[in-house]
C-alpha cells in the first residue's frame, strides 16, 4: 500500500477532501451583488458567503465550507 494515499471515503461528499471538514447547511436570506450572499447559520448568526459556485435564491438551503457555498441542497 502506497503511504501517501487515502483510505476509501466511507462517506462521500460529507466532508472537504483536502481538509476534512464539514460543509455546514444554511439558509441563503438575501442575495448580494459579485457572487455573495447573506446567510442564516442557524445558530443565532448572520454571515457573508460566495454563492459564485452554486445558483441559489433567497430562501435556498446551500451546503457552505470555507466561506463557499458548494452545493444547493433540494427541498
Amino acid at each position: 500500500m502506497n503511504p501517501y494515499s487515502l483510505p476509501p471515503d466511507e462517506h462521500p461528499g460529507e466532508v472537504c477532501i483536502t481538509c476534512s471538514d464539514v460543509a455546514v447547511p444554511v439558509t441563503v436570506t438575501e442575495l448580494l451583488g459579485d457572487d455573495l450572499a447573506l446567510v442564516d447559520t442557524g445558530a443565532g448568526t448572520v454571515e457573508e458567503v460566495s454563492v459564485a459556485l452554486v445558483e441559489a435564491a433567497v430562501g435556498d438551503t446551500v451546503l457552505v465550507h470555507a466561506g463557499e457555498a458548494i452545493a444547493r441542497v433540494q427541498p
